[in-house]
This record gives C-alpha cells, structure tokens and sequence, in this order.
C-alpha cells in the first residue's frame, strides 16, 4: 500500500556571500544546518525522537562537511543520538534528491517523519575540495568523451550557443532576477522562510547576495569567464558571452524540509502545506551537461499526467541564465511564472542545499499566490537533473 507523503514544514537560511568575509563565512558548516533542523523541530513542535532519518544533500565532503556533516548538526542540537543521517552528493541536486528519497521513504512506508535538508559552506570548504590533485575523469571516460571533459562555464556556452542566446538577452534575465529577489525582500516574502544564523559577528537573517542595483548595461561591462585560449582553440566558433554576472553565485547556506505520512500529520495535529505529484530524475549529455532539466521536466510531465498550462509556478535553478533561458525556449510557459522571486544568480548557489532552498521558495510563493502546483528542476554536474511537482495543499 502506497502512503501520501506531505510536506509539513519549509526553511532555509540567509544566503551569504561564499567567501572570506561573507556573512555566514565565520560559522562551521555544522552550524549552518544547525538552525533549520532547529526551526523545523521547534516549530512544529516535535518531538526530536520520532524523526526516523535525515538526509542531507552536501557537494564538497571534505573538511568540515567531511565526517557525516547533517548527523554532526544534529547532534550538536542536543538531539536524540539515536536519531541516523546520511549525505548524498547528486552534485547541484543534491538536496532536490535528499527530498525525493525522504518521499519515496514515506510513500514506501520506510519513514513515518524525516527531515531533508542539504548544506554547503562554500567560503570554508571550496567547491572542488574534495578532488583536489586527483583527476575525477579516467582514461576510459575520457576516450569516449573526446577530447575530454569540459567545465561548466563552457557548457553553459554551448548550451547559449545551441539554443541562439545572445549576450543581451544573458544580461538582461540576470538583472531581472535581481530585481524580482529584491522586490521579494523588500515586500517581506521570504521572512517567513528564513531562519536566522548567529555568527561571531551578530545574527544574520537576510539575504547578502541580492544585488538591487544591478542592471543589463553594468552587466554588459563584464568580460567573459571561461574564455581561455585552450577553449578558444577548441570551440573557435563561440562568441563567449558567459561572465560572472550571468551566472550563480559561490555562496554559503542551508535550507530543509519537514516531511511526513499524511497520517502521521493527522496524529500529530500538524497540517500539510504541499503533497509530491511526480518525481523524475534522468541523465543526459555530459558535455552539454546543463540541458537535463529539460528531458527531465518532459518526463516528470508524463510520470504526473499534468502539462505546462497547470503549473503556477516553475523554478529552473539559475546556475547560469542560459540553462533557464534554453529550458524557456522549449516550454514557452509565461515568463512571470518562471523563477518569480529571483534565482540563484541573486540569491546564490550554496551546492547541496539548492534544491531544498528552491523548494521553500517555491512553496512559499504558492501560498501567497494561491497556486496549485509547482514544477521545480536543476541542471547537475555530468550532465544530470531532477525534476519534482508539488501540489499546494
């Protein structure tokens, strides 16, 4: 028998700039999760013992994030020890995947209550730690995948190449997405989501990484990142056109979710804000490697039965402003409903903890707006991407 899984409770942190000196660089990673299973167990007011797992999305699992990093958050809450957690690492989805395998667990009747959450302090422990002098590609990967690997800012440009993205139009959508995450902030919509951090230096309960004076034309004056002579020679018909100010930011951060049995959540008297109408998760081209998000969203499409037309709100995570502007050449949905609060190039991309940092977004925005369904998907590093559907409850 297959049981309802519904999400009870959705938080993240401020996002911080992911670097020396950012404002959530002065805390252990631990410590960053610490806060949102705090606020998932206090508010909701749960009994820490019942928690039957925690899986926590994290991308770098070295240093800090090293040793078991959302078990060591939860012990350092004073929790009960006999509560379990695991890290999995699905690279930018990791945390999309933490709440797919925390469903799927529920609707199996592997779990009653279990919190998925991810975490990545990207200013302590740098992305690419964990391969640091190692080679993650073999001989073999590598011959079938001639003349080898590339990194993501170059398949970023090919994807802007393939789908005929200009440089305007890259500018232009990551201004806009520091306008609509400045206009969330400022109209007070992502109160409610955040839960603040205390650092050496006071609390912090905002968002650093918004950028409210940004504009298409200051964007424009920024040369193009990933254009080195060895990429040049390989792809010399490339115009280039991918900068930092098109793409995520390094950031630090963590976000979860509360989910559990619909029966569970009547015993406990707790109400349900969403319940799960589709999941996909599929590969594709690892070079290319940011276009899965579109087979996947196909997918997850069929798997639902729904359509474009009945999503009220998408979002396509911003690892760079081309992977959502190709998605929205192929789906063509209104583009007010596609990332209406803003991205990751203005709220940042802490790795393992976006795609649970998406989906309190999102489902924050369905309530206030009054919408049913929302389609959430991630482009992920070798050419991955999961896709999920929630239903507003």
């Amino acid at each position: 028998m297959q049981h309802e899984a519904v999400i009870v409770d959705a938080v993240r942190t401020p996002m911080g700039r992911g670097k020396p000196g950012g404002a959530l660089s002065g805390v252990h990673a631990t410590d960053v999760l610490l806060p949102v299973l705090r606020a998932l167990v206090e508010r909701n007011r749960l009994d820490p013992g019942t928690v039957d797992d925690i899986i926590v999305g994290c991308v770098s699992q070295a240093g800090e994030q090293s040793a078991g990093v959302g078990r060591f958050a939860w012990l350092a809450g004073g929790y009960p020890d006999h509560v379990p957690s695991t890290t999995i690492d699905r690279k930018c989805g990791s945390s999309q995947q933490a709440v797919h395998f925390a469903a799927q667990g529920v609707m199996a009747g592997a779990y009653d209550i279990v919190i998925a959450a991810g975490v990545e302090s990207m200013s302590r422990v740098p992305m690419g730690s964990a391969r640091i002098g190692q080679n993650p590609f073999s001989p073999a990967v590598l011959a079938r995948y001639a003349p080898g690997m590339i990194g993501q800012g170059v398949s970023a440009e090919l994807v802007a190449a393939k789908w005929h993205i200009s440089r305007d139009e890259l500018d232009a959508y990551s201004a806009q997405s520091h306008q609509r995450a400045a206009a969330a902030q400022a109209a007070g919509h992502f109160a409610g989501e955040i839960v603040p951090v205390a650092t050496p230096d006071g609390v912090v309960s905002t968002d650093e990484t918004i950028r409210a004076s940004t504009t298409a034309q200051g964007l424009a004056q920024l040369k193009a990142a990933f254009a080195s002579d060895e990429m040049k020679a390989r792809y010399p018909a490339l115009d280039w056109r991918v900068t930092a100010g098109n793409a995520s930011q390094i950031t630090d951060g963590a976000a979860g979710l509360l989910i559990m049995s619909e029966k569970m959540a009547a015993r406990l008297g707790l109400t349900p804000r969403a319940r799960f109408a589709g999941f996909d998760v599929i590969g594709d081209d690892p070079l290319m490697m940011l276009t899965a998000p579109i087979p996947a969203t196909r997918r997850v499409f069929e798997k639902s039965g729904l359509s474009a037309g009945a999503i009220d709100h998408f979002e396509v995570n911003e690892a760079f402003a081309s992977v959502p502007l190709a998605w929205q050449r192929e789906f063509r949905v209104d583009p007010a409903r596609l990332n209406p609060c803003g991205g990751a190039i203005a709220l940042g991309h802490p790795l393992g903890a976006s795609g649970a940092r998406l989906m309190t977004t999102m489902l924050n925005a369905l309530e206030r707006s009054g919408g049913r369904y929302g389609l959430q998907t991630m482009c992920e590093a070798g050419g991955m991407a999961n896709a999920t559907i929630i239903e507003r409850l």
